[in-house]
């Protein structure tokens, strides 16, 4: 599924790439509640991640600086199951189910202990995961069972 990112997005991503050496498949600018801060959610290609965070977390907390604001990384992956997983870590996460009836539902099993990691404050963390998943697999919605 091709994903459209706007001007903004390109250049979060040209400027990750350029700080992290990491290549980003995704930007999305999730803006503030009035709760909240802005932060930029990067999807970040299957098994790059631990170039985009660099030793300590050093490499990605250089791109927040540079752009002053907070980064989610999320890992891609070839299979829908495998990214609501990632887009849901550091939750763990037992198994995903994709039902495909009238809408295309994942439904997420999840540690009890994990179910407010894989929520987010208001709702943030499972908002950018069904996001996410509709944008790169036609997702229409991430449940927690």
């Amino acid at each position: 599924m091709a994903v459209t990112l706007d001007d903004d997005a390109r250049q979060y991503l040209a400027l990750f790439e350029d700080v992290t050496g990491a290549t980003g498949q995704d930007c999305i600018v999730d803006e503030a509640d009035g709760d909240t801060d802005d932060r930029l959610i990067l999807v970040v290609s299957s098994g790059q991640m631990g170039d985009a965070i660099g030793p300590g977390g050093q490499t990605v907390q250089a791109f927040e600086e540079q752009i002053e604001a907070s980064v989610r990384l999320v890992e891609d992956a070839v299979d829908p199951e495998t990214f609501v997983a990632n887009a849901l870590a550091p939750a763990a996460v037992y198994n995903v189910t994709i039902s495909e009836n009238d809408d295309t539902v994942a439904y997420v099993e999840v540690a009890t202990e994990d179910r407010g990691v894989a929520i987010g404050s208001n709702g943030r963390t499972i908002d950018a995961a069904r996001t996410l998943a509709e944008r790169h697999f036609g997702i229409d919605d991430v449940q927690l069972i």
